[in-house]
């Protein structure tokens, strides 16, 4: 497979990491995040402090150094990929892999070991970046996209990372951890003051009052730290679709919008990834929707004067 050497607008691609605008907006949820963050930390805070003399801004402080860690490649192969319930490629999968994303590493200038690829197991044409390194792609996609659209998805992808979109995407999720666990433990708690209520509590109102009074106050604790990380999921939705456009553009200018564009046709033709007119739907996804996706980076493909523009109308 021959790989253009100029982008789609006949200059030299931008093969470098640089900060995308869509990577500022990208902090917006993350801000958002912020104060359920600090009250989930000041809770289990307070236990060590009994024990440990540590201010609070530095118990604070040292949870978000913390999170570096998850930009360690190491840790996004063997622990990051777990997090997010993804996979090690197949020995047929890695091969498709290897040879699409070979393709897209050599064209880019990057060494193709520098970043992880993973799978997840999923019946749409998704993928998306993590970390600094992670690039996941949906086991539909790798069974089903010829190399050279995998090639388009691959770059896309790439191009998330080439734009800083990752970072913080993966600082707002590292935050999220003590959130989602204290809203855990919320419900954990106040089941078992349910049942102990109900067990113990019988034959005096007043205990029996004071035990449905705990379990709903946990139960209200839990399902604000829930609703919270629900608002903040929506607000990045919609912060991030301007990223999608970005990594559609920036592929298209490594000189993969082509093949992008027709693994996006390839989708739509087979029913999958366009949300339809549900807006409840559209806020509710990270991507915007694939027939606008594809629309716009053919327009900017024929805005360019792509020479291989004339080939996505082939299929």
């Amino acid at each position: 497979m021959t790989r253009p050497q100029r982008s789609s607008r006949g200059r030299e691609p931008r093969r470098g990491r640089r900060v995308e605008s869509a990577a500022l907006w990208a902090f917006v949820p993350v801000v958002a995040l912020v104060p359920l963050w600090l009250g989930s930390l000041a809770v289990f805070w307070l236990p060590v402090r009994m024990l440990v003399d540590v201010p609070f801004r530095w118990w604070a402080g040292g949870h978000l150094v913390a999170s570096a860690v998850l930009f360690l490649q190491p840790v996004q192969r063997h622990v990051f990929t777990r997090l997010l319930g993804t996979r090690a490629p197949l020995p047929a999968e890695q091969e498709h892999l290897d040879e699409a994303w070979g393709i897209v590493a050599r064209a880019v200038g990057v060494p193709p070991d520098r970043f992880v690829l993973s799978v997840v197991d999923d019946d749409e044409v998704n993928a998306f970046a993590c970390g600094g390194h992670l690039l996941v792609v949906s086991s539909f996609a790798v069974r089903e996209l010829p190399t050279d659209e995998l090639t388009g998805v691959l770059a896309h992808e790439l191009a998330h990372h080439l734009g800083s979109h990752t970072f913080a995407l993966t600082v707002g999720q590292w935050m999220s951890l003590p959130i989602v666990t204290l809203a855990r433990l919320g419900l954990f708690l106040q089941n078992v003051a349910q049942a102990a209520t109900t067990a113990f509590t019988q034959r005096s109102s007043f205990a029996e009052a004071l035990g449905q009074l705990t379990a709903g106050t946990l139960r209200l604790v839990a399902r604000l730290l829930i609703a919270g990380l629900t608002l903040t999921t929506t607000i990045g939705n919609l912060v991030g679709r301007g990223a999608e456009f970005q990594a559609d553009r920036r592929a298209a200018d490594l000189g993969f919008g082509v093949e992008l564009g027709r693994a996006l046709r390839r989708a739509l033709a087979g029913g999958r990834g366009d949300e339809g007119p549900s807006r409840l739907r559209r806020l509710a996804s990270s991507h915007p929707p694939l027939r606008t996706r594809a629309a716009r980076l053919e327009a900017f493909l024929r805005r360019g004067r792509h020479p291989s523009m004339g080939r996505l109308d082939d299929r």
